[in-house]
């Protein structure tokens, strides 16, 4: 059954078209951290392998979230990684093991990218798709983003 929320089918769609490539960043995100938590070395090892461990709980959380919103607004969630990288707009690098610096800056880089697509999307929510529940959550996400961002651009400094 298809919500009567005072958005046509149209403006939900659009909504969660937006919410897919989220949910597929922050899978994409997810795996990545997940993967430099495993293969960290080096003098701050178990520092950084908890900051790495933190963030990819925190991660999981939005990722079910993201996902439960998607619920929310009609549309059934996307859930095997293919579909993850067929909306994501983050890079892999497989086969690649970076330094701890190059981990640092390619997670850093990573939430840049998810915070500026969300403040981008922001007035398609809003005003293309009627959608301020939508435009508020996503908000909520883009400044967990920032804390993240800002606690990675302080290892960077």
């Amino acid at each position: 059954m298809k919500p009567n929320i005072g958005i046509t089918q149209k403006e939900l769609k659009k909504s969660t078209s937006l919410l897919n490539v989220l949910l597929s960043n922050e899978m994409t995100l997810y795996v990545k951290t997940r993967k430099f938590h495993w293969n960290i070395g080096g003098n701050s090892f178990m520092e950084l392998h908890k900051l790495f461990e933190g963030q990819y709980n925190a991660l999981e959380a939005i990722i079910d979230e993201v996902a439960e919103r998607i619920n929310k607004l009609g549309e059934k969630t996307i859930g095997t990684m293919k579909e993850f990288l067929d909306h994501t707009t983050l890079k892999e690098s497989p086969n690649t093991y970076p330094n701890q610096k190059e981990m640092l800056a390619e997670l850093l880089d990573n939430h840049e990218h998810i915070i500026t697509e969300i403040r981008e999307s922001l007035s398609v929510y809003e005003e293309e798709a009627n959608d301020a529940g939508t435009t508020d959550f996503v908000t909520g996400i883009m400044q967990k983003h920032e804390t993240m961002a800002w606690i990675i651009r302080r290892y960077l400094s």
